[in-house]
């Protein structure tokens, strides 16, 4: 059943997205996004040589945020706001859940809206990508 703007409280949860980026699918998304900062795909990278590892492109956990939103969405209205702030590092070959949960509720020029406190947390369950979504009901 699709969510309506109507059934929504602050404090619901959306439901969580998990995603666990190996090398390749660093490299692919590379590819994509135009990002081949030695750091996200080379171990011996001097940078990654310093903290032990490559890391996860920061917009990749970016757009995980949006995917995640997105399916909780589905075509029930869209995103119209999105920020966050890379706050930690998350590494290749290890879980990364994106979380959220519904702040507020509003209607603001005629639109029916809702803010999300979104994130991503690292195995540890550390928040390493805190942000905001605001997302407009049909």
């Amino acid at each position: 059943m699709a969510i309506t703007w109507e059934a929504i409280n602050e404090g619901d949860l959306i439901p969580e997205l998990k995603k666990c980026p190996g090398v390749t699918q660093l490299v692919k998304y590379a590819a994509g996004s135009g990002d081949f900062n030695p750091l996200h795909h080379d171990y011996n990278f001097f940078q990654s040589k310093a903290i032990g590892s490559i890391i996860v492109h920061g917009r990749f956990k970016y757009a995980t945020i949006g995917e995640c939103v997105s399916n909780w969405l589905g075509h029930a209205g869209r995103i119209k706001k999105m920020s966050c702030q890379y706050r930690g590092m998350d590494f290749p070959d290890q879980e990364i859940t994106c979380k959220g949960s519904v702040v507020r509720k509003f209607e603001e020029n005629g639109e029916k809206l809702v803010e999300l406190s979104v994130w991503t947390e690292n195995p540890e369950g550390k928040n390493t990508t805190p942000g905001l979504v605001v997302v407009a009901f049909k």
